[in-house]
């Protein structure tokens, strides 16, 4: 064949686009071999109970169907005829496009055959690797045709619809029928396709002999050659790495092996006729058991090798040689390739060292780096693909590998640095094109003994190009574009391979050496990229998706790989990669498979983090807690009793003595490891895998692993806080707010520490979490320690005191538990004093405060809307505030009244929920002076400038700031909010206002009542009652406040009206003969007092016109003589 037809051929062009359309192929052949394997995905119809006849009669008579003669098989067909053409459509195409690929395929081969083309990997490189490519893909399309079971199916079941539509079947029908009954048996169809092809075939595989052997060294040679290391020869460090055949240097294993396998098996012949042949093809035996046709679909190279070469003549010795290759595959590869692994870590490791610190050289040693990740890539795809397949073995460690982490994570480091680094790289090799390679090139052109017009063109082109590449175009950053350089060059290969051509490549070799060096250069500055995805490329885990969670689970059992873990989710990004434009359909499932397992992946990792950090931080606390106060009691009694218990008998040997805080400091030995030692350890590991990266991009997603491990931690932190409070709904117990404070400033202390190790916001972290716990729910709907502290104050403490088993102590500050036996199982002190309210509310914070003050009010109003009696009582009522002062008439219409205990009672329960409140409140607002006290002093002064004839609106608006800051004020505007839900339906304001006045008077008629209770006895060392009647007083003035407040009426004037009403009351009891009535007569005095203490409204001139300070004084002095009397011993008088 003449030159001029060479040119015209376009035997580079046509490999090109042919070896593009044949991946996109394949990939659609992959995609219906999936859809139609999984009944989920499968068309609906071929499931059909009713197509069930259908399917048979086409698959019996394909490809001769008798549409129009066979309406009795095909009747489900008719009547779905058109849905089953819409959706077959593209079945059939893909099926249609194989046919038309093949057709393409088999011309260009005749082609090359017709002229006499030469192959050799290490001169024309491109021509070679294309030819072969394309030969491996078009094997690859026909095998996983034959592997389609329902093909016959849906292509003869589209021509049934198109012929029932149309009226006549589809044009390609007949052809691509033939065809698939040609392909049932394909290595037996394509060996006889390529017998033409055997000597071009043979040619191109042979010249991959002396790399195919160089690559497929062990770890020995591999470690004695020093190989990757920039190390071993540090005079050449700066040298450029250059090779005569640049790409081969990192072409994979992989792709060779398949090359010579499938060559062979296709082209069998030369095996029997030629020594290096089978030589060769003996190597490529002994490398792999299974080879990768596309994705996770395999070729198991010595089955089917054998079962071809069985049904031949004169193949027993080769038949013979593949079971020798098999045996000595399943008995040394696995060892061979953990070999090479394991030199693989220590060699990448130092090579990623070296140039993470002196990045520079990633200019002259480039090559270094792809080949490095060409070699990782080989050996994890090899793992991966036979780890999947080789389900029985005697040896399965072979197959498996704990450190393959670590591989992978180098992997990911090389490519980075690559990115990284760049500009480096251009620089470097946009002067090594410009001033050495287009010299060079120069020369050698000048030198040619013939060179043809077209040749002479391009090659001067290649000078011109490079010759004006200068540095500023890197420093403008300008983008680099040597495609065209390299398909001229592709195409320079092509017209120099031909039988007839004037100039021959292989006649002319460092043409061919200086130009796959300048292609290498020039892909340094255009396709970083590309060569990266070429030589590093793992999608193929997104089909192998077993074998790498497996693979993850594993590294996070070893804690040496656990630094390493972070690969995993890496690797995800490469998942984007095996997506093709010819298969759009792959892409959302594709998509689904690189999110989830890069979120799955992440989400394990902050999870073993999280707990990492609340396990350290449990420890901290348990060291916290040995700190606490109540721990230090034994201490100080040994060291006050010091010579006391020298005078005693020593103590038993038996008794542990308990360590003192810092002992788990002191060590005799280094090497003994302690609990926390290991839990830092563990940490380290994690906290650098969690910071390797700060985000990576995952199919268009930002992926930032930082937030993974703060939302971990919080939601951890949450359930911590929650744990620590240890409330036990059974028994009702739950730890003291000041111990649970300690311990959670031990928590939030440890994880601020971590801020520089981790990436977390550790800030966001706690702020979240506690803010969430001042809400009655978290995030996640679970119980937060505001509900749990809440419920138990309302049930557990606030219940007892109701009963009178726990009493308010005003000189204490706190509540007290009475000496009672069996009713409460805590000290309620021990909850309620000032320290206690003070943890309390800088747990809660305002807006747990804020809730804790909505349910007491709640509990407030339930009992407000129990005191129904004054409304039963109103006549009685009406007519004692109008003449309370009338002592005979008293006398008649108090017997009358019905019920005052209870609304003694009910009103004392009502004090003793807002006395609470009110050492709650001045918790909070302790808490909030030291912690805003720029903000403090302004809500204070605020509430200075509120006077009484200031609008309620406004008073009320500002009076909730200050409640919210722990300030009092004379109006609760939370129990004014409470009491306004409480509209009686029929009852009009006037109604209620009345109601509220009579309520008034019936507490002040009704106080004498008390002086009968034998715990009304007033405490001087409590400063309060053990019935709690002290806390009346706050609940008289609140609830009067807050109802007159609602009502829009002068609070002082009624509570003037109460004061002169019980005053009335309790000096008419000083007439009172029955010593029962006026048991505690003095005791129940001394509330006016209280009133008037309680209350800004009221004054002790006002309390001096209506109730004479001398019965109060003489109420002291008879109330501490009865109680010291009562404290004196019986027999000391």
């Amino acid at each position: 064949m003449s030159l001029t037809s060479a040119y015209q051929h376009k035997l580079a062009e046509k490999l090109t686009i042919l070896n593009n359309r044949g991946q996109g192929v394949l990939i659609r052949m992959y995609n219906i071999k999936k859809t139609c394997s999984d009944p989920k995905s499968k068309p609906p119809f071929l499931l059909e109970k009713s197509m069930e006849s259908s399917i048979k009669y086409i698959n019996k008579k394909f490809p001769n169907i008798d549409v129009r003669n066979s309406t009795q098989h095909l009747g489900p067909v008719h009547r779905e005829k058109a849905e089953i053409l819409r959706f077959l459509t593209n079945y059939y195409q893909s099926f249609v496009d194989v046919m038309e690929f093949r057709d393409h395929v088999y011309e260009l081969l005749n082609t090359i055959d017709a002229c006499q083309c030469h192959f050799d990997i290490n001169l024309n490189f491109d021509f070679t690797r294309s030819y072969l490519d394309l030969i491996v893909t078009y094997t690859s399309v026909i095998l996983l045709l034959s592997r389609i079971e329902d093909r016959r199916v849906l292509i003869g079941m589209y021509n049934c619809a198109h012929e029932m539509v149309h009226g006549h079947g589809d044009p390609s029908f007949a052809r691509l029928g033939q065809m698939v009954l040609e392909y049932d048996h394909p290595l037996k169809k394509l060996t006889e396709e390529f017998g033409p092809h055997t000597k071009a075939v043979s040619g191109a595989l042979l010249s991959l002999h002396f790399l195919f052997v160089r690559r497929n060294q062990g770890a020995e040679q591999w470690r004695n050659a020093q190989l990757l290391s920039l190390l071993s020869a540090p005079p050449a460090m700066i040298n450029p790495a250059n090779s005569d055949t640049m790409a081969c240097e990192y072409l994979s294993v992989e792709v060779m092996e398949r090359w010579i396998i499938i060559g062979f098996l296709l082209c069998h012949g030369c095996l029997n006729s030629n020594s290096q042949c089978q030589k060769l093809w003996k190597l490529g035996l002994q490398g792999s058991l299974y080879l990768t046709l596309i994705r996770e679909d395999v070729l198991q190279v010595h089955k089917v090798t054998e079962d071809l070469f069985s049904g031949l003549k004169g193949y027993g010795k080769r038949v013979a040689d593949i079971k020798e290759s098999k045996e000595y595959v399943i008995a040394n590869s696995g060892q061979f390739h953990c070999q090479r692994r394991e030199f693989l870590r220590v060699a990448v490791k130092e090579l990623e060292t070296v140039l993470s610190d002196e990045p520079g050289l990633l200019g002259p040693k480039a090559l270094f780096a792809f080949m490095a990740l060409s070699f990782i890539r080989d050996e994890v795809t090899w793992l991966v693909r036979h780890t999947e397949n080789v389900t029985k073995t005697k040896t399965p460690e072979d197959y498996a590998d704990s450190s393959i982490a670590e591989l992978l994570f180098l992997l990911e480091e090389i490519r980075a640095l690559v990115r990284r680094h760049i500009k480096v790289i251009q620089q470097y090799h946009l002067q090594y094109l410009a001033r050495f390679d287009a010299l060079v090139l120069s020369d050698i052109i000048q030198n040619l003994s013939v060179c043809p017009e077209e040749e002479s063109v391009i090659m001067s082109s290649f000078v011109s190009t490079l010759s004006s590449l200068n540095l500023k175009q890197v420093d403008g950053g300008e983008k680099f574009e040597f495609s065209g350089l390299r398909l001229d060059w592709f195409r320079l290969q092509a017209y120099t391979s031909v039988a007839k051509a004037p100039l021959h490549l292989h006649e002319n070799p460092d043409l061919a050496k200086v130009m796959n060096l300048i292609v290498f250069h020039s892909q340094m500055l255009d396709s970083v990229e590309k060569v990266l995805v070429e030589t590093s490329d793992l999608s193929t885990f997104c089909f192998h998706l077993r074998t790498f969670e497996k693979m993850f689970a594993v590294t996070l059992e070893e804690p040496t790989m656990l630094r390493y873990a972070i690969a995993f989710p890496l690797i995800c990004t490469h998942f984007v990669h095996c997506t093709h434009e010819m298969c759009p359909e792959e892409y959302p499932h594709l998509k689904n498979h690189g999110l989830h397992h890069c979120n799955s992946f992440l989400e394990d990792l902050a999870k073993q983090t999280s707990n990492c950090v609340l396990e350290i931080c449990a420890e901290q606390r348990n060291l916290s807690e040995q700190l606490l106060p109540k721990h230090c009691a034994t201490t100080i009694s040994k060291a006050k009793n010091k010579k006391t218990m020298k005078q005693r008998q020593a103590p038993r040997k038996g008794e542990p003595e308990r360590d003192k805080p810092g002992a788990e400091s002191h060590r005799k030995n280094r090497s003994l490891v302690t609990n926390m030692d290991k839990l830092h350890q563990h940490l380290m590991e994690l906290a650098f895998t969690m910071n390797h990266v700060p985000s990576f991009s995952v199919f268009e997603h930002m992926i930032f692993p930082s937030e993974y491990l703060s939302s971990h931690l919080e939601a951890r932190l949450n359930r911590a806080i929650v744990c620590l409070a240890g409330y036990n709904n059974t028994t009702q117990e739950i730890l003291r707010p000041s111990e649970l404070l300690a311990g959670v400033k031990a928590y939030i202390g440890f994880i601020q520490s971590l801020a520089q190790f981790l990436n977390a916001d550790a800030c966001r972290v706690i702020r979240n979490a506690l803010l969430q716990q001042t809400q009655p729910l978290d995030a996640c709907g679970e119980q937060t320690i505001t509900t749990l502290y809440t419920n138990w104050y309302l049930e557990s403490l606030l219940r007892q005191a109701s009963s009178g088993t726990i009493v308010l102590s005003p000189a204490m500050q706190a509540f007290v538990s009475l000496p009672r036996e069996g009713e409460q199982n805590f000290s309620a002190e021990e909850f309620s004093d000032i320290s206690e309210m003070r943890a309390l509310a800088e747990l809660l914070g305002p807006y747990g405060m804020k809730f804790l003050s909505e349910n007491l009010m709640w509990h407030v109003t339930s009992q407000i809307v129990e005191l129904k009696l004054v409304v039963e009582n109103m006549d009685t009522l009406v007519q004692i505030r109008s003449n309370f002062s009338k002592p005979d008439l008293m006398a008649s219409l108090l017997p009358q009244l019905t019920g005052a205990e209870n609304v003694l009672k009910r009103m004392t329960i009502i004090g003793v929920i807002l006395s609470f409140r009110a050492m709650a409140q001045e918790g909070l607002r302790e808490v909030f002076s030291s912690h805003c006290p720029f903000l403090m002093g302004p809500i204070e002064c605020l509430k200075e400038f509120v006077t009484p004839d200031t609008d309620i609106k406004v008073t009320l608006s500002v009076f909730e700031l200050a409640s919210a800051a722990g300030v009092d004020c004379d109006i609760d505007p939370a129990l004014v909010a409470a009491i306004a839900n409480l509209k009686a339906d029929n009852s009009s304001p006037e109604e209620e206002y009345k109601v509220a006045c009579l309520l008034l008077i019936f507490l002040a008629v009704s106080l004498p009542l008390l002086a009968t209770d034998p715990f009304s006895f007033y405490s001087i060392e409590k400063d309060g009652y053990n019935n709690n009647i002290h806390c009346l007083t706050k609940a008289i003035i609140q609830v009067s406040a807050a109802l007159f407040t609602l009502y829009n009426k002068n609070i002082e004037t009624h509570l003037k009206e109460f004061l002169v009403v019980a005053s009335v009351s309790l000096l008419q009891l000083g007439q009172e003969t029955d010593k029962l009535k006026t048991r505690n007569r003095e005791s129940i005095s001394l509330l006016m007092r209280l009133v008037v203490e309680e209350s800004s409204f009221l004054t002790l001139d006002m309390l001096e016109s209506c109730f004479p300070y001398v019965l109060l004084r003489n109420a002291y002095r008879e109330v501490s003589r009865a109680f010291h009397l009562n404290r004196m011993p019986a027999n000391s008088y």
